[in-house]
């Protein structure tokens, strides 16, 4: 008769216990997608020199599905080759794969297409968990096989995140815990919640041991936390991440190993989030919603023990001081310092203008009135509307819903901006007329937390001349990939002023390394390295500098490619420190 496999990691008398012996979770958020695969060793063993003994990372369904029914767990996206990394290394792994992150991540990690046809994210409506079952019977089997039931490094896994301040839909958690164990789960389920009564009651379902977010909260969770049950901190905030428009938001050293020694002395366990935090690449960068959008920038340094690049700063050495009682032996070695390219300097050269940019690709949808980014399948960046318009004299432009930013242009000249929290009309010339209309409308994140999770991107209502609807709308979407030489366009001539669009910078390179890249002088912008999308840089700040890994680089020419919507520098620039901007000390409640 064959045995049943068993969990690993279980909890009794209000301990964690690993194989039957008394253990501690001391776990640090890594997550692979926001680290290039070829680093992905280098920061799980600084992981585990920082006295690790577990690493957790989300799994974000909208990475891996970005087109629907077609999953992709290859290259970046080869997360059982991270989880199994981790195992060699000797590390456990807790996996958060719930159909929603938060994660300042774009859509909370759900995918756009799905959000775009229902409004009941993270319920039990059938149209939404037919799409969770779907995602679910890729994605499981392949974790279950990696548990440590198995011989795996998989001890624990998370059926939702921080639900309880979301919804109250119970059966929405039932069908996800039995969908787990249904497709061959059988370690450790988690919750997570904030430090109140509420969320705890309406994030946590039976059969899976809760566990809390906080920065600071010792004595709400060990209130709140079933007797029974281990006291576990899931995410530990260690920092903060940023919005554009903000200051770059810190923790000290002590304020953070003060709140996880006290932890550690009440008998808990821990995953600082982030221990490594990284860097969203692409357009995946999420946003907030507080009254406004609230944007999050390109680096998810998150002020982490282990910087964005790898280095190593005082909270690192203190985590490693505080762990180290906790192991048999001796940790293994610091790793050394990250290596980095010597400054350096490259002219932008203009290409051609971002409404040639947009015009060179191929008109596609036409409908009477404009399509979101849902209706066209646009997943993210920027959507080129155009109609063929009359206006009365003094005609104005407004666009009554739009999210998040359109740059207009009459007849290719540049009228204005138009912002989604900020001013949505504009006079067209004074003497009336007619011409082509073309909105470059810019998705500036996808909000990842609370009520506004899931809405949609573009122009969301009606397009005005005045009082009447402008009708008659052809589309043209931009892909991500990095633009090429419009075969017709031209750039600005010499002295026309501040210009947008398209430019190139060439560096060579002898010997690759991490490099830090800075953009003075431009505004708003979207950068390529050799073809691959870095992020967004903006001129309001905080972060100054986008990071470059040492794997994206080549040995000699070197071609980086940005796409500005306002006003393009001159120059690109190396530098040799990170510079996320002016700080301020932050603390999440």
């Amino acid at each position: 008769m064959t045995e049943s496999p068993r969990a690993a990691l279980t909890y009794e008398d209000g301990a964690l216990r690993r194989h039957g012996r008394p253990f501690r979770m001391l776990s640090g958020a890594v997550h692979y997608f926001r680290v290039h695969p070829d680093q992905w060793e280098d920061r799980l063993r600084r992981l585990a020199a920082m006295g690790a003994n577990t690493v957790d990372t989300y799994i974000p369904w909208n990475f891996h599905e970005r087109v629907e029914g077609e999953s992709d767990f290859d290259g970046w996206r080869d997360a059982e080759r991270f989880i199994r990394l981790a195992g060699e290394i000797g590390l456990d792994v807790f996996v958060r794969p719930s159909p929603y992150i938060c994660a300042e991540w774009s859509n909370g990690g759900i995918p756009f297409w799905l959000s775009g046809r229902t409004r009941s994210l993270r319920t039990s409506d059938p149209a939404f968990l037919a799409a969770v079952d779907a995602w679910y019977d890729e994605l499981i089997p392949r974790l279950a096989a990696l548990q440590a039931a198995h011989g795996g490094p998989i001890t624990a896994l998370q059926i939702e995140n921080e639900y309880g301040s979301f919804g109250s839909d119970h059966d929405y958690l039932v069908h996800l815990r039995d969908g787990l164990r249904a497709r061959g789960i059988v370690e450790l389920l988690t919750t997570a919640d904030g430090t109140t009564a509420d969320m705890v009651r309406n994030g946590s379902v039976e059969g899976a041991m809760g566990s809390f977010t906080f920065g600071t909260g010792v004595a709400e969770a060990q209130r709140l936390h079933v007797p029974d049950q281990a006291l576990l901190c899931a995410e530990l905030w260690g920092g903060w991440f940023d919005h554009w428009g903000e200051h770059h938001h810190v923790r000290s050293a002590a304020s953070m190993i003060g709140t996880v020694e006290e932890l550690l002395a009440a008998g808990g366990s821990v995953s600082l989030y982030m221990a490594h935090g990284g860097t969203n690449f692409g357009l995946w960068a999420g946003a907030n919603h507080d009254g406004v959008l609230q944007p999050t920038v390109t680096s998810y340094d998150s002020d982490a023990p282990i910087g964005e690049d790898g280095s190593l700063n005082d909270k690192f050495h203190a985590l490693r001081a505080a762990f180290a009682p906790f192991h048999d032996g001796d940790l293994p070695p610091v790793p050394d310092a990250p290596r980095r390219q010597a400054a350096a300097s490259a002219s932008l050269v203009p290409v051609a203008s971002l409404f040639d940019v947009a015009r060179a690709e191929p008109a596609g949808a036409t409908a009477p009135m404009p399509l979101t980014f849902e209706e066209l399948v646009a997943e993210d960046g920027l959507v080129a509307y155009e109609s063929e318009i009359t206006y009365a004299p003094a005609a104005a432009l407004t666009v009554d819903v739009l999210h998040d930013r359109a740059v207009v242009y009459l007849d290719g000249v540049r009228l204005g901006v138009l912002e989604r929290d900020g001013v949505r009309s504009l006079n067209l010339p004074a003497t009336g007329g007619s011409g082509l209309l073309t909105l470059i409308v810019e998705s500036q994140g996808r909000v990842n937390y609370g009520p506004h999770t899931g809405e949609g991107k573009g122009i969301m209502a009606g397009v005005r001349i005045g009082r009447r609807f402008a009708h008659g709308w052809t589309h043209r979407v931009l892909p991500q990939d990095a633009p090429a030489d419009p075969a017709a366009a031209a750039p600005a001539p010499a002295g026309a002023g501040p210009a947008d669009g398209l430019a190139r910078a060439v560096f060579d390179v002898a010997d690759p390394a991490d490099a830090w890249l800075a953009f003075p002088g431009g505004a708003n912008g979207m950068v390529w390295l050799n073809g691959f999308l870095l992020g967004r840089y903006r001129a309001v700040g905080p972060q100054v500098t986008l990071y470059a890994p040492a794997p994206l680089w080549r040995n000699g020419r070197n071609e980086i490619r940005v796409l500005e919507t306002d006003v393009l520098g001159s120059v690109v620039e190396i530098r040799e420190e990170p510079d996320f901007g002016p700080v301020e000390e932050f603390i999440g409640a």
